[in-house]
């Protein structure tokens, strides 16, 4: 079954889209993704959906970290019960 599409065509202010599309590309989307991702989520959801945020200092940094794992195959912790000691001190701290 061949798959339709169709155009959306939306006028806005030109700095107010410069500004979003900065913003949706710090998230790593293109705005034709997000306008396809929302209108996904209203279609699924009947509703508007949550927003979307710029990630934080904290959280890029998370992103970052886990980018090189991946990147480089190698975990942070050699096995869970390493895992689970470091989160018991952080805990405690």
């Amino acid at each position: 079954m061949a798959t339709h599409s169709s155009m959306v065509h939306v006028r806005m202010d030109t700095e107010m889209k410069q500004q979003a599309t900065a913003a949706l590309a710090a998230m790593g989307l293109t705005a034709s993704e997000a306008v396809r991702l929302l209108f996904h989520r209203i279609a699924v959801d009947q509703a508007f959906p949550l927003e979307l945020k710029v990630p934080n200092a904290q959280t890029r940094s998370a992103m970052a970290e886990i980018d090189e794992m991946v990147k480089s195959r190698a975990a942070r912790f050699a096995d869970a019960d390493e895992m689970f000691a470091e989160l018991e001190e952080a805990s405690r701290q």
